[in-house]
């Protein structure tokens, strides 16, 4: 019995990451369904411009503003922002150096593509500061205007640069608004109240990458927090090998699915599905073994029949919830 309501209470900042392929977006989306269940405010937010919560929530692409998106089960809602790397640089210019005007200036002579070419650090301590922002935000009357955030975050293996803004922009700017900025965002997802979450599947390769993942964060003393296992496919129990081919021959015919010329292919063909299946079941175990090396919460989320349409985003924000992860 868990003492706390939640595996991340007093979590204000969700950083949801993954190897490409895994359902990095769609958990993200579900997580924030979860999160804001039963009257919550939360803001989604979207750093790599690809427009994904638009698509997984069915929607036109989103503009560079706070909206509303989606109701959660018991009335809490979410919103959505997508970061425009160029607008944040204008807020930048305008917040810290009035230049909104000469902001848009720099950006039709190519100049804000150029410098946050040369100097990638920079566009993440942008868009890491409006999430930063997001977190810390309160309303007149002090209170907080989300109850919590959950960033889509770039892939596995650019996560923890893109998160450890301080050291990125260290050579840029040793002093002045932009070191400022980047040690507030610093202290924003460097304490306890962020989780980095990894969301994997159970195959070789992002597992691997998510083992890698967790070690470079806790090597970067930024937080770690649970993996998603996304995908999971239900295994039954009771279907087990070797089978005698002419007795599951009679089985087939006698159901009525096959007749003499062809139940010995059909048996031959429906062992050979439960082989695989018991194959794959093994490799996961395999896996599952490997992710429990980490030492971090898991979590299990279903395959989706369907796909991950609007409807699925429910369900899995359902099994996150009852797993105690939101």
């Amino acid at each position: 019995m868990r003492s706390r309501d939640t595996d991340w209470d007093g979590v204000r900042l969700h950083v949801v990451t993954g190897k490409g392929g895994t359902g990095k977006t769609t958990v993200a989306a579900a997580l924030a369904l979860a999160l804001a269940a039963g009257g919550r405010k939360v803001l989604l937010v979207e750093v790599e411009g690809r427009q994904g919560i638009a698509q997984v929530f069915d929607l036109p692409p989103l503009p560079y503003e706070e909206r509303k998106i989606a109701v959660a089960p018991g009335g809490g809602d979410v919103h959505a922002l997508a970061i425009d790397p160029e607008e944040a640089m204008l807020e930048y210019l305008e917040m810290f150096y009035g230049l909104k005007r000469m902001g848009k200036a720099l950006t039709k002579m190519g100049v804000v593509d150029f410098a946050t070419t040369i100097a990638p650090g920079l566009r993440d301590v942008l868009v890491t500061g409006k999430t930063s922002e997001a977190v810390r935000r309160r309303d007149r009357t002090g209170k907080r205007v989300y109850d919590t955030v959950v960033m889509d975050a770039p892939p596995t293996g650019r996560v923890t640069r893109f998160l450890n803004v301080t050291q990125e922009v260290a050579g840029l700017a040793r002093v002045g608004p932009v070191r400022t900025h980047a040690d507030m965002v610093r202290g924003v997802v460097a304490s306890p109240e962020t989780a980095v979450h990894f969301v994997t599947l159970l195959e070789e390769m992002p597992v691997q990458e998510t083992l890698d993942g967790v070690a470079e964060l806790r090597a970067a003393k930024l937080p770690v927090g649970g993996v998603f296992i996304n995908m999971v496919r239900a295994v039954d129990p009771t279907l087990d090998g070797p089978f005698d081919l002419a007795e599951l021959a009679m089985g087939v015919k006698a159901a009525g699915l096959g007749d003499d010329g062809n139940a010995a292919v059909i048996a031959e063909a429906l062992a050979g599905e439960v082989v695989e299946q018991q194959r794959r079941a093994e490799l996961e175990r395999t896996e599952r073994d490997a992710l429990e090396t980490a030492g971090v919460p898991r979590y299990e989320l279903p395959l989706l029949a369907d796909g991950a349409d609007l409807a699925g985003l429910y369900e899995l924000a359902e099994a996150i919830r009852t797993q105690g992860a939101a």
